[in-house]
Order: C-alpha cells, then structure tokens, then sequence
C-alpha cells in the first residue's frame, strides 16, 4: 500500500494543525494563498510590509482560524530575516511560502549595483536565508518548502526585466539544490512558476498601458495572443495550486517546478 492510502481527500487535502508561514501575503498570490491555507485549516504567519493589507487579511481570515499573527518585515535584509525567526523561536511553521517579489523595468544597459542588489535582496536573497532558517531549525522534522518563481526564469518575454528574471533563476536553482540536499531530512521542496497573474502589480503596468505606454501596449498584445487559454490568470487559480504542493495530496512530489501559466511556456 502507498503512503496515505487509506486516507480520505479531505484527510489528504487538510492542513490542519499545520503552521504555514506565508511572505508577501498582504496582496495577490500571497494573499489568496492565505486565504485557501486558512480555509483548510492551517495556523497562519504572514509577512508584508504593508501593515494595513496585513490587518485586512487577519480580518477576513478570522472566521476561518483565531490563529493569525502577521508581521511587518522588509525582507531585503538578512538582518530583518533573521529578527523575524527570533520571533518565531518555539513557533516555527511546518509549511514556508517565500512568495515576496518585486520586478521593477529598467533598461539593462542602465541597470546599477544599487539597483540589481535590490532586487536580488528581495527575490532571491530572502528566499535562501528564510529556507535556511526553516530548514536549520526543523533538521530533525522536516516541512514544506515552496518557492515562487516565475516563466521570465525560464523563459523571458518582457524586456527590461533582466534584473528579475535573474534573481528568480537562482530561486530555482535553490529550490532544486535544497530538494537534492534536504529530502533525506523529510522536505519537500518545490517551486510554484506562475504565468501572467492578474494582481496590484500588473495591473499598474495596465494603467501604464492607458496612459500611453506603446512599447507595454505591444508586449501585452503579444503575451495574449501566445497565451492558449487566452487571458490572465487569478491570483486564486495560483493559490489552489500552493495547497496543493502544501497538502498531502502532493506528498511524492519533490524537486519539482510547476508552472501556472495558462499555457505560456508550451505554446
């Protein structure tokens, strides 16, 4: 017999007495991974840097689950990250989201250290050193380890985003160095590769497009028409997927990069 055969779906599905630990969790993806974890169960900790976004999401969430702390942490620096898990000491969560990004443009050629470290320190700087807190104080337990990429690593369409799409390379190579090195120890680790996701941040680039943005204009024009499923996804159509790569329902599944994209990377 495999392993949780004899459970039910909604054994397998629940995350109940679990404590998952969500970053960027104030707005989009983030936040309806939030939403869907308290609804099977889980005890929330969610980070941001918006202090409101934060105390909106508690609220909404109340009626699932009493156990929500939320933090305000900028995570681009190791110092901050480390002050949060001094935090957490004797309440460490069993499930890690790193889902905080950002992917401001800019031009290669203009692209300086001052701007390049900073998006490294957040996408992919944050990453590692919240795995590395996870994984040195859960050595003997194990967890959950799920990493947000993106398609830009793998396969990038926009211009200006070299940047980004450099940092979220290294958030998967770390997610596969860490699968590689740490399944023994019992976690599982993967990597959740969302598409075009319909959240705050795009749609300020649709904005941008409105007020008169050519170059935007075309590359939106031509994301859509490679696109098969024809639109942008929901923040939420992400956030059913993070269950499941939360849940027993992917208890085999490690080392994996599994996108949401509507289609993109095949078409």
């Amino acid at each position: 017999m495999t392993k949780n055969a004899s459970q039910t779906l909604s054994d397998l599905i629940s995350l109940k007495g679990k404590k998952a630990l969500i970053t960027g969790a104030a707005v989009g993806i983030g936040r309806a991974t939030a939403h869907r974890f308290a609804e099977a169960g889980a005890d929330l900790q969610l980070v941001d840097m918006d202090a409101r976004g934060l105390g909106a999401v508690r609220s909404q969430l109340s009626q699932y689950t009493q156990e929500i702390e939320t933090y305000r942490i900028d995570l681009s620096t190791k110092e901050n990250i480390d002050a949060l898990w001094a935090e957490l000491a004797g309440k460490e969560p069993d499930i890690l989201v790193n889902n905080a990004g950002i992917f401001p443009f800019k031009s290669f050629l203009e692209v300086d250290e001052a701007f390049l470290e900073k998006v490294m320190s957040v996408n992919l700087k944050s990453a590692l050193w919240m795995c590395q807190h996870l994984i040195q104080r859960r050595l003997r337990k194990g967890g959950v380890i799920i990493n947000v990429g993106s398609i830009e690593a793998i396969l990038p369409f926009e211009k200006h985003l070299s940047a980004y799409s450099i940092s979220k390379t290294g958030v998967i190579a770390l997610t596969r160095s860490l699968a590689k090195e740490y399944g023994s120890n019992g976690f599982r680790v993967n990597a959740l590769i969302p598409g075009g996701i319909v959240t705050p941040g795009t749609k300020a680039v649709a904005r941008e497009i409105a007020q008169g943005n050519v170059r935007l204009l075309r590359t939106g024009v031509e994301y859509k028409l490679r696109l098969p499923i024809g639109r942008g996804g929901q923040p939420d159509e992400v956030a059913r997927v993070a269950l499941f790569m939360a849940s027993e329902l992917s208890s085999y599944v490690h080392g994996a990069l599994i996108p949401v994209d509507g289609g993109f990377l095949s078409a």
